[in-house]
Order: structure tokens, then sequence, then C-alpha cells
């Protein structure tokens, strides 16, 4: 996500190495390659230019004191003023006092608006709500047959009736969803391939109909500005409350990202990282500027992590790393927790600095796999004590797990070595998400 623009703004502000000040010479330098960057990742051209014009008349401004360098200084501008154009804070789900609070979902066919009401309602069922999907896509029969396949993979309740008319649809479901206390309705509307006035007609239909709490418009972040110009014409029509960017962790410019707050006037309230249910985050305008500058974003990272982590079982853990009993059998655990969390290579991009260290690195999260496959071919005993794992003990291993005595030998070698530096760690009084993955201390936190 936002690689191609990365690279060209960290290009473009090397300019400031070795400068004594910001003069209008060197930052006009800098801030042509700035709106070059822009321009190619598709940013609205409108957006580039005030963003251009608002960091020169910031940095201009600006005096360089201290031990803060001029490189510092112009990143800091640029960090706050992407923050600015990414909407400034987080805006969440606004939720009735009146329940069941109403969410219409509209958007393009391809978008992955279906896909997306499947994982918002996940995401605010783990928040303590009772969702109710509800398929008023009566145009594309395969919609509400998706909507329904999804509803059973998260085991939630899809809305679907016979009923031709999706305002009629609708309407039911709220009258159902009141019956049966399901406090949020997710309706997923009908898209086309292009936008058409039957299309924009029957969403705005549902809208009188339902007055929805929200209205989020879910669009494709690959297609650039076109995402940003059909938002718009979608906002004229149905005063939307929210965007949701999908495909983010596609080949995308992220001019979208960072066009749509300003031409539509509606902030970012979601993104899509991915096909699986899990795959939506939050929009966080502040995380996303760092990791577009290349700063990495230790929250989200902690975030996922404590997502998966039980605090019992957390604790526990660190005990065992105090009195050093950590075992194969912790190891595995700790490891399958890893695995829900997503891609290794998506993980490791959060960590300050890692991001562009592992740009040409390929990584197979299956290599989980050959590593699962040798703690499981000991046996429990073996793996509650890996002292006992001698020369014969490795050969058994190894012909068990489809591996080579080389290969055991690594893997002990590597859990050894963990296993001190998480003790070093649990000493050091670092927080309970370092010490429950044996991460390096110096991540910037």
């Amino acid at each position: 996500m936002f690689e191609n623009l990365q690279d060209k703004l960290e290009h473009a502000l090397k300019r400031f190495r070795g400068q004594a000040t910001i003069s209008e010479e060197n930052i006009d330098e800098a801030l042509r390659e700035i709106r070059r960057a822009l321009i190619e990742a598709d940013v609205n051209l409108n957006v580039t230019n005030k963003f251009v014009e608002d960091v020169k008349a910031k940095a201009i401004g600006t005096e360089v004191k201290g031990k803060l360098l001029p490189e510092q200084l112009i990143v800091k501008i640029v960090h706050e003023e992407l923050v600015e154009l990414l909407g400034s804070k987080q805006s969440d789900i606004q939720f009735s006092s009146h329940p069941p609070t109403v969410i219409m979902v509209a958007g393009l066919q391809g978008s992955g608006k279906t896909t997306f009401c499947a994982k918002l309602a996940k995401n605010l069922r783990k928040k303590g709500r009772q969702p109710l999907l509800v398929a008023c896509d009566v145009h594309r029969p395969a919609a509400i047959e998706q909507l329904k396949q999804l509803g059973q993979t998260i085991n939630l309740p899809v809305f679907a009736t016979e009923e031709k008319n999706p305002v009629k649809i609708a309407s039911d479901a709220i009258i159902y969803a009141k019956k049966f206390a399901r406090d949020v309705v997710i309706i997923d509307t009908a898209g086309r391939l292009t936008i058409d006035q039957e299309m924009m007609k029957e969403v705005q239909d549902i809208s009188n109909a339902v007055n929805p709490n929200e209205t989020l418009f879910v669009c494709d972040a690959m297609i650039g500005q076109d995402a940003v110009t059909t938002a718009k014409a979608f906002h004229e029509i149905l005063s939307l409350t929210g965007v949701v960017l999908t495909k983010l962790d596609g080949d995308t410019r992220g001019g979208a990202a960072l066009s749509v707050m300003n031409v539509v006037g509606k902030p970012v309230k979601f993104v899509g990282t991915g096909e699986k249910v899990d795959a939506l985050e939050p929009f966080h305008p502040e995380r996303i500027a760092s990791r577009i500058l290349g700063m990495g974003d230790i929250l989200t990272l902690v975030e996922k992590a404590e997502q998966q982590l039980d605090e019992d079982q957390a604790k526990k853990l660190e005990q065992k790393i105090k009195k050093n009993e950590f075992s194969f059998e912790d190891f595995l655990e700790q490891l399958r927790t890893i695995r829900k969390m997503g891609s290794l290579k998506d993980l490791l991009g959060l960590i300050p600095g890692m991001d562009k260290a592992m740009r040409n690195v390929s990584i197979d999260d299956n290599a989980f796999n050959k590593v699962e496959a040798v703690i499981l071919s000991m046996t429990k005993f073996e793996r509650e004590n890996p002292k006992l794992l001698n020369g014969s003990r490795r050969k058994r291993i190894a012909d068990g797990s489809g591996t080579t005595v080389q290969d055991v030998n690594r893997l002990i070698k590597q859990f050894d070595d963990m296993t001190k530096m998480m003790k070093n760690v649990s000493r050091g009084g670092k927080s309970r998400f370092l010490k429950s993955f044996g991460l390096p201390q110096n991540l910037g936190m």
C-alpha cells in the first residue's frame, strides 16, 4: 500500500539532508518532487496544489531550533499536512440512541460492497452489537446468495425474502430487527457497473424509507480518481456519512485515500485490506500518514495482537518466561496466534523501518507450516521438555515431519535464542505484547 508514493516522497525529502536551513530555494525543489509524486499517485489536482502550498507556507515560516535538523522539521510538517488531508481524526460509526442503528451501504458492482457488509457485521459483533444483514440487491441474485453464505461463515442472520421491491425488503427488515432484538441493521443495496438513474433512484428511495443513521459508500481504491468522482456523485444523491476504501492491499497508488476527504467532504471510516472477513481496519489518518512516510504503524500492530491475545493466557505466559518454563507447546500456540493476525509481511511492514527493508523480500507464510510440522512431530513430553531433544529424537522428528535434521536443529537453535531474548525482555519490564511475541525492544513504541 502506497509503496510508490512512499518511495517518491522519501526521495524528495532527502534533499534536506545536510542542509543547514530551510530556504525558498531548497524547499521549491523538494515541493516540485512532492507535487509530481502526488499527481502520479492519482491525487486530485486541486488537493495536490493546496497540499504543496500549505507545506511551503508552514516550512518557510518555521524556525529550525536546537538540535532539530531541517530534514526532521520538513518530515514533521509533511506528516501533519498528510494527517490534515486524510481527515485529522478517526471517524467511527454513530449509533442511534433508539435501536436499531440503520447502516445503508452503497457502491458500484465489484467494489467489494457485499463483502464489506459482512466484515462490518463481524467487526460490530466483536464490540457487543447484534447485527442483522439485509439483502436488498434484487437485480443480482448472486449477491443475495453471496450475502447468505457470508452470513453463515460469520454465524450472523441475513434477512432475505422473495420480495422484488428493495424498499419493502429494507422496511420489513427493520420491523424484523426490532422484533428479534437486532440492534444494528446493515443494508446491502444494489450496485451497477456504472452510475445510472435507475440505481440512484432506487438507493434514494431506500434511504427515504428507512432514514439510515449511516450511509456508507464503498469504493475500490485501485481505480483512483474515478473512485472519488463516483463517491461525489453518490453523495449528491444520498448525503453520505462516510466512505469505505477497499482493496488497499492491492496495487493501489493511494490517490483515492488522499483525495476523498477533501473532494467529498466526508471521512473515510474503514479500509479493506484483504478478502477475508477479518480484513477490515478503522481508518486512522495519523497512522496512514505515518505509513506513507515509512514510519510504520505500531499502534495497529498492537491492536491486531490484542484482538488475538487472551489476558489471562498472556499473564500465564509471562510467568512461564520468568521461570524459564517456556516450551515448544507455548511456542506453537504463539505461532498460531500470529497467523490469525494476517500476512507476516504485512505485520512486519507495520514496524518502523521494516516496510522498506522487506519491500523486495519474498516471505512465504507457508513456511509456518514446516515449523508447525516439526513441533507436532515431537511428543507432548518433548514439547514440554525441549532439553530432552537429543540426536536420535531429532532424527525421528525430522523423519516424521518430512524435514531434515538440519531443519530441526535450526528450529531448536532459534527457539533457544528466542527464549533467552524473551527472558531479557521480561526482566526489563516491557509490555505484554512484546513479552508474548518476543519482538525486539527497539520498536520505537
